[in-house]
């Protein structure tokens, strides 16, 4: 699937890219979107999940503070309805974690798989 076009917003486009990717039957993303705000040395990170992760665990493992699930919650709505219901193999958009924070979590994937191009 490829996205052509501008957004209003880094994080749309991200939730955008991670909306699409998350869809069954979509293997690829080409992301060609456009956002105003978009600063390749501030990315967001993404988290692969795995089967026993919780967005607590994923909070922890990121932030090193559970109670900040609800980041992680608020800023993949409305792709996430409920805190509680994540799958193995979905993709994340973990706002400012850094890349040792989810490199160590286990499910890090570079910025660039959903930053489109500069």
């Amino acid at each position: 699937m490829t996205l052509n076009g501008a957004v209003a917003s880094r994080a749309e486009l991200e939730k955008i890219v991670l909306a699409v990717g998350n869809s069954k039957g979509v293997a690829k993303v080409e992301n060609n979107l456009i956002a105003p705000d978009h600063d390749p040395t501030q990315p967001s990170g993404i988290h692969v999940v795995e089967k026993g992760d919780t967005l607590w665990k994923i909070a922890e493992a990121c932030y090193g503070d559970g109670a900040r699930y609800k980041e992680i919650f608020e800023a993949n709505r409305p792709m996430l309805s409920d805190p509680d219901k994540i799958y193995p193999g979905q993709r994340l958009r973990i706002p400012g974690a850094s890349g040792a924070a989810l490199a160590k979590a286990g499910g890090w994937a570079p910025p660039a798989e959903i930053a489109g191009k500069s």
